[in-house]
Protein backbone atom coordinates (compact mmCIF):
# COMPACT_ATOMS: atom_id res chain seq x y z
CA UNK A 1 0.00 0.00 0.00
CA UNK A 2 1.81 3.09 -1.25
CA UNK A 3 1.48 6.04 1.51
CA UNK A 4 -0.85 8.02 -0.51
CA UNK A 5 -3.57 5.44 -1.01
CA UNK A 6 -2.70 5.24 2.62
CA UNK A 7 -3.62 8.70 3.45
CA UNK A 8 -6.49 8.98 1.67
CA UNK A 9 -8.57 5.40 3.32
CA UNK A 10 -7.63 7.21 6.79
CA UNK A 11 -7.97 11.36 6.24
CA UNK A 12 -11.28 11.94 7.53
CA UNK A 13 -13.87 13.19 5.68
CA UNK A 14 -14.34 17.19 4.45
CA UNK A 15 -16.82 19.56 3.24
CA UNK A 16 -15.99 22.42 1.29
CA UNK A 17 -18.93 25.53 -0.31
CA UNK A 18 -18.48 26.87 -3.46
CA UNK A 19 -19.03 29.65 -2.95
CA UNK A 20 -18.01 30.34 0.79
CA UNK A 21 -20.42 33.63 0.60
CA UNK A 22 -23.41 33.78 -1.03
CA UNK A 23 -26.39 36.02 -1.23
CA UNK A 24 -30.46 34.86 -0.66
CA UNK A 25 -31.51 32.68 -3.68
CA UNK A 26 -28.38 31.57 -4.67
CA UNK A 27 -27.57 27.88 -5.93
CA UNK A 28 -24.33 26.59 -4.21
CA UNK A 29 -22.56 23.43 -4.30
CA UNK A 30 -21.91 21.49 -1.43
CA UNK A 31 -18.56 18.47 -1.87
CA UNK A 32 -18.18 16.27 0.33
CA UNK A 33 -14.45 14.89 0.03
CA UNK A 34 -12.53 11.87 1.37
CA UNK A 35 -15.68 9.70 2.20
CA UNK A 36 -16.41 6.12 0.75
CA UNK A 37 -20.10 6.30 1.39
CA UNK A 38 -22.70 8.36 0.13
CA UNK A 39 -23.48 11.42 2.58
CA UNK A 40 -26.85 12.51 3.64
CA UNK A 41 -27.56 16.06 4.64
CA UNK A 42 -28.43 19.48 5.04
CA UNK A 43 -28.18 23.39 4.05
CA UNK A 44 -30.00 25.67 6.51
CA UNK A 45 -32.40 22.99 7.42
CA UNK A 46 -32.93 21.85 3.41
CA UNK A 47 -32.17 17.99 2.34
CA UNK A 48 -29.21 17.76 0.57
CA UNK A 49 -29.42 14.95 -2.47
CA UNK A 50 -25.80 14.19 -3.51
CA UNK A 51 -24.18 12.34 -6.42
CA UNK A 52 -20.79 10.86 -6.94
CA UNK A 53 -18.60 13.08 -9.39
CA UNK A 54 -15.00 12.94 -9.79
CA UNK A 55 -14.59 10.94 -6.25
CA UNK A 56 -16.18 13.06 -4.28
CA UNK A 57 -19.82 13.46 -3.68
CA UNK A 58 -21.66 16.82 -4.39
CA UNK A 59 -25.40 18.41 -3.74
CA UNK A 60 -26.62 21.69 -5.30
CA UNK A 61 -28.22 23.56 -2.55
CA UNK A 62 -30.76 26.62 -3.54
CA UNK A 63 -31.01 29.16 -0.78
CA UNK A 64 -34.73 30.85 -0.21
CA UNK A 65 -35.11 34.33 -0.97
CA UNK A 66 -35.51 35.22 2.40
CA UNK A 67 -33.23 33.47 3.93
CA UNK A 68 -31.51 35.92 5.99
CA UNK A 69 -28.55 37.20 6.30
CA UNK A 70 -25.58 35.39 9.02
CA UNK A 71 -24.44 32.09 9.23
CA UNK A 72 -26.37 29.22 7.67
CA UNK A 73 -25.41 25.86 9.14
CA UNK A 74 -24.45 23.27 6.92
CA UNK A 75 -24.82 19.68 8.77
CA UNK A 76 -23.59 16.35 7.19
CA UNK A 77 -23.55 13.10 8.24
CA UNK A 78 -21.40 10.02 6.67
CA UNK A 79 -19.58 7.08 8.10
CA UNK A 80 -21.21 7.31 11.59
CA UNK A 81 -19.70 11.25 11.77
CA UNK A 82 -21.49 14.84 11.89
CA UNK A 83 -19.85 16.99 9.83
CA UNK A 84 -20.63 20.81 10.47
CA UNK A 85 -19.89 23.99 8.24
CA UNK A 86 -21.21 27.29 8.02
CA UNK A 87 -22.41 29.40 4.81
CA UNK A 88 -21.55 33.18 5.10
CA UNK A 89 -24.80 34.96 3.61
CA UNK A 90 -24.41 38.27 2.93
CA UNK A 91 -26.80 41.12 2.11
CA UNK A 92 -28.61 40.61 -1.57
CA UNK A 93 -28.86 44.56 -1.86
CA UNK A 94 -32.35 43.96 -4.21
CA UNK A 95 -32.99 46.55 -6.51
CA UNK A 96 -36.59 47.95 -6.99
CA UNK A 97 -37.69 49.04 -10.55
CA UNK A 98 -41.13 50.52 -11.55
CA UNK A 99 -42.84 49.43 -14.76
CA UNK A 100 -46.07 49.50 -17.00
CA UNK A 101 -47.93 47.22 -19.00
CA UNK A 102 -51.51 46.30 -20.54
CA UNK A 103 -54.09 46.24 -17.63
CA UNK A 104 -54.75 42.16 -19.23
CA UNK A 105 -50.97 40.97 -18.09
CA UNK A 106 -51.51 43.13 -14.54
CA UNK A 107 -55.08 41.38 -14.03
CA UNK A 108 -55.61 39.15 -16.15
CA UNK A 109 -59.07 38.86 -18.00
CA UNK A 110 -61.91 35.90 -17.28
CA UNK A 111 -61.52 34.95 -20.83
CA UNK A 112 -57.36 33.50 -20.46
CA UNK A 113 -57.70 33.00 -16.50
CA UNK A 114 -58.25 28.96 -17.50
CA UNK A 115 -55.88 28.79 -19.79
CA UNK A 116 -53.25 30.38 -17.50
CA UNK A 117 -54.88 27.53 -15.06
CA UNK A 118 -53.33 24.89 -17.69
CA UNK A 119 -49.62 26.58 -18.37
CA UNK A 120 -49.47 26.39 -14.97
CA UNK A 121 -50.50 22.71 -14.40
CA UNK A 122 -48.25 21.85 -18.00
CA UNK A 123 -44.54 23.69 -15.83
CA UNK A 124 -45.89 21.82 -13.00
CA UNK A 125 -46.04 18.47 -14.16
CA UNK A 126 -42.27 19.56 -16.62
CA UNK A 127 -41.08 21.13 -13.44
CA UNK A 128 -41.71 17.73 -11.42
CA UNK A 129 -38.19 14.89 -12.11
CA UNK A 130 -37.31 12.79 -9.60
CA UNK A 131 -33.63 13.31 -8.77
CA UNK A 132 -31.15 12.44 -10.99
CA UNK A 133 -27.08 12.65 -11.72
CA UNK A 134 -26.57 15.52 -13.65
CA UNK A 135 -26.39 15.42 -17.28
CA UNK A 136 -23.83 18.21 -17.73
CA UNK A 137 -20.16 17.92 -16.35
CA UNK A 138 -19.16 21.44 -17.66
CA UNK A 139 -20.30 24.77 -16.54
CA UNK A 140 -23.61 26.77 -16.99
CA UNK A 141 -23.38 29.30 -20.17
CA UNK A 142 -25.00 32.35 -20.20
CA UNK A 143 -28.21 31.92 -23.02
CA UNK A 144 -26.64 35.38 -24.50
CA UNK A 145 -24.44 38.08 -24.11
CA UNK A 146 -26.25 40.79 -23.47
CA UNK A 147 -26.97 43.92 -21.17
CA UNK A 148 -29.24 43.08 -18.40
CA UNK A 149 -32.20 44.83 -17.74
CA UNK A 150 -33.43 43.19 -14.64
CA UNK A 151 -31.74 41.31 -12.20
CA UNK A 152 -33.09 38.80 -9.56
CA UNK A 153 -34.47 39.70 -6.76
CA UNK A 154 -35.46 42.95 -7.81
CA UNK A 155 -38.53 44.50 -6.43
CA UNK A 156 -41.11 45.48 -9.00
CA UNK A 157 -43.87 47.92 -9.01
CA UNK A 158 -46.34 47.30 -11.39
CA UNK A 159 -48.36 50.04 -13.33
CA UNK A 160 -47.92 52.14 -9.44
CA UNK A 161 -49.45 49.84 -7.78
CA UNK A 162 -48.67 45.41 -8.24
CA UNK A 163 -45.53 44.65 -6.32
CA UNK A 164 -44.06 41.65 -7.19
CA UNK A 165 -40.13 40.02 -7.04
CA UNK A 166 -38.10 39.40 -9.95
CA UNK A 167 -37.26 35.63 -10.33
CA UNK A 168 -34.58 35.49 -13.43
CA UNK A 169 -32.20 37.68 -15.41
CA UNK A 170 -33.46 40.01 -18.37
CA UNK A 171 -31.47 39.86 -21.28
CA UNK A 172 -31.85 42.83 -24.10
CA UNK A 173 -31.35 42.04 -27.53
CA UNK A 174 -32.95 42.44 -31.04
CA UNK A 175 -35.72 39.81 -32.20
CA UNK A 176 -34.67 36.65 -33.84
CA UNK A 177 -31.39 36.77 -32.03
CA UNK A 178 -30.58 33.16 -31.25
CA UNK A 179 -30.66 31.81 -27.70
CA UNK A 180 -28.64 29.12 -26.53
CA UNK A 181 -28.98 26.04 -23.89
CA UNK A 182 -27.15 27.07 -21.16
CA UNK A 183 -25.91 23.70 -20.64
CA UNK A 184 -26.54 20.04 -21.40
CA UNK A 185 -30.01 18.10 -21.03
CA UNK A 186 -33.41 17.30 -21.83
CA UNK A 187 -36.29 19.76 -22.75
CA UNK A 188 -39.09 18.81 -20.40
CA UNK A 189 -41.40 21.09 -22.21
CA UNK A 190 -41.56 23.67 -25.33
CA UNK A 191 -45.14 25.66 -25.19
CA UNK A 192 -46.38 28.98 -26.07
CA UNK A 193 -48.17 30.57 -22.50
CA UNK A 194 -50.11 33.61 -21.72
CA UNK A 195 -47.68 35.04 -19.25
CA UNK A 196 -44.33 33.41 -20.44
CA UNK A 197 -45.04 33.42 -24.00
CA UNK A 198 -43.26 30.69 -26.13
CA UNK A 199 -40.91 29.31 -23.38
CA UNK A 200 -38.49 26.14 -23.09
CA UNK A 201 -37.71 24.87 -20.24
CA UNK A 202 -34.67 22.28 -20.06
CA UNK A 203 -34.27 19.86 -17.16
CA UNK A 204 -30.21 19.23 -16.36
CA UNK A 205 -30.26 16.54 -13.61
CA UNK A 206 -29.14 17.05 -10.14
CA UNK A 207 -32.28 19.19 -9.66
CA UNK A 208 -31.82 21.92 -12.27
CA UNK A 209 -34.02 23.24 -14.68
CA UNK A 210 -33.28 26.74 -17.02
CA UNK A 211 -36.43 28.71 -18.71
CA UNK A 212 -35.79 30.70 -21.55
CA UNK A 213 -39.41 33.12 -21.83
CA UNK A 214 -40.88 35.75 -24.39
CA UNK A 215 -39.33 33.52 -27.49
CA UNK A 216 -39.98 34.16 -30.82
CA UNK A 217 -39.39 31.32 -32.24
CA UNK A 218 -38.81 27.90 -30.38
CA UNK A 219 -36.83 25.35 -31.61
CA UNK A 220 -36.73 22.55 -30.22
CA UNK A 221 -39.52 20.12 -28.69
CA UNK A 222 -40.60 18.11 -25.69
CA UNK A 223 -38.27 15.22 -24.93
CA UNK A 224 -35.32 16.47 -27.42
CA UNK A 225 -32.12 15.94 -25.87
CA UNK A 226 -29.71 19.47 -26.06
CA UNK A 227 -25.81 19.99 -25.86
CA UNK A 228 -24.76 23.18 -24.37
CA UNK A 229 -24.50 25.90 -26.17
CA UNK A 230 -27.01 24.56 -28.66
CA UNK A 231 -29.33 27.10 -29.98
CA UNK A 232 -32.84 25.88 -29.07
CA UNK A 233 -34.93 29.42 -29.67
CA UNK A 234 -35.03 32.94 -31.08
CA UNK A 235 -35.51 36.29 -28.59
CA UNK A 236 -38.97 37.89 -28.54
CA UNK A 237 -41.72 39.63 -27.03
CA UNK A 238 -44.27 37.09 -26.72
CA UNK A 239 -46.35 36.52 -23.36
CA UNK A 240 -46.06 39.38 -20.73
CA UNK A 241 -43.22 41.56 -22.33
CA UNK A 242 -42.61 45.39 -22.20
CA UNK A 243 -40.48 44.70 -25.29
CA UNK A 244 -37.90 41.88 -27.01
CA UNK A 245 -35.77 40.25 -24.41
CA UNK A 246 -35.12 37.07 -22.74
CA UNK A 247 -35.96 36.20 -19.47
CA UNK A 248 -33.80 33.21 -18.13
CA UNK A 249 -34.28 31.63 -14.77
CA UNK A 250 -33.10 28.87 -13.44
CA UNK A 251 -34.68 26.40 -10.89
CA UNK A 252 -32.25 24.57 -8.60
CA UNK A 253 -33.94 21.59 -5.73
CA UNK A 254 -37.66 23.31 -6.48
CA UNK A 255 -36.66 27.18 -5.87
CA UNK A 256 -35.86 29.68 -8.32
CA UNK A 257 -32.48 30.78 -7.77
CA UNK A 258 -30.29 33.55 -9.27
CA UNK A 259 -29.16 32.87 -12.38
CA UNK A 260 -25.67 34.41 -11.52
CA UNK A 261 -24.85 32.51 -8.82
CA UNK A 262 -25.30 29.17 -11.02
CA UNK A 263 -23.57 30.57 -14.18
CA UNK A 264 -20.45 31.50 -11.46
CA UNK A 265 -19.81 27.89 -10.10
CA UNK A 266 -17.01 25.88 -11.70
CA UNK A 267 -18.17 22.34 -12.25
CA UNK A 268 -14.98 21.36 -13.47
CA UNK A 269 -12.89 22.46 -10.25
CA UNK A 270 -15.45 22.31 -7.84
CA UNK A 271 -15.24 25.90 -7.16
CA UNK A 272 -17.23 29.79 -7.13
CA UNK A 273 -16.25 33.17 -5.88
CA UNK A 274 -17.81 34.39 -3.01
CA UNK A 275 -20.25 36.38 -3.28
CA UNK A 276 -20.66 39.65 -1.83
CA UNK A 277 -23.09 42.52 -0.83
CA UNK A 278 -23.02 45.27 -3.88
CA UNK A 279 -21.81 48.25 -2.45
CA UNK A 280 -24.65 50.24 -3.41
CA UNK A 281 -28.07 49.35 -4.15
CA UNK A 282 -29.46 50.27 -7.97
CA UNK A 283 -31.88 53.44 -7.39
CA UNK A 284 -35.68 52.87 -8.63
CA UNK A 285 -35.87 53.03 -12.24
CA UNK A 286 -37.95 52.34 -15.49
CA UNK A 287 -36.49 49.34 -17.00
CA UNK A 288 -36.99 48.49 -20.52
CA UNK A 289 -37.41 45.93 -21.84
CA UNK A 290 -37.98 43.94 -18.85
CA UNK A 291 -40.50 41.45 -18.31
CA UNK A 292 -42.27 40.84 -14.76
CA UNK A 293 -42.64 37.96 -13.31
CA UNK A 294 -46.04 37.57 -10.63
CA UNK A 295 -45.89 38.32 -7.34
CA UNK A 296 -44.08 35.86 -4.73
CA UNK A 297 -44.31 32.69 -4.55
CA UNK A 298 -44.90 32.28 -8.75
CA UNK A 299 -46.71 30.24 -10.08
CA UNK A 300 -45.22 26.91 -12.06
CA UNK A 301 -43.67 28.07 -14.89
CA UNK A 302 -43.49 31.98 -14.05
Amino acid sequence: MTALLALLLTAAPSVELAPSAARPGDAVLVRVIGAAMEPTGTLAGRPLAFWAARGEWRALAALPVETPAGPAPVQIAVQGALLAARLEVVEPGFASHRLTLAPRFVEPPEAVKARIAQDRRAFALAYDRPFAPPHFRRSFLWPRRAQVSGRYGDQRVLNGTTESVHYGLDLRGPRGAPIAAANDGEVAIARDAYLSGKTVVLHHGAGVHTAYFHLDRMLVRAGQRVRRGQVIGRLGSTGRSTGPHLHFSAKVDGLYVDPESLLAIDFGHGAAPPRSSPAVSAPPKVASPASAPPPRPPPAGQ
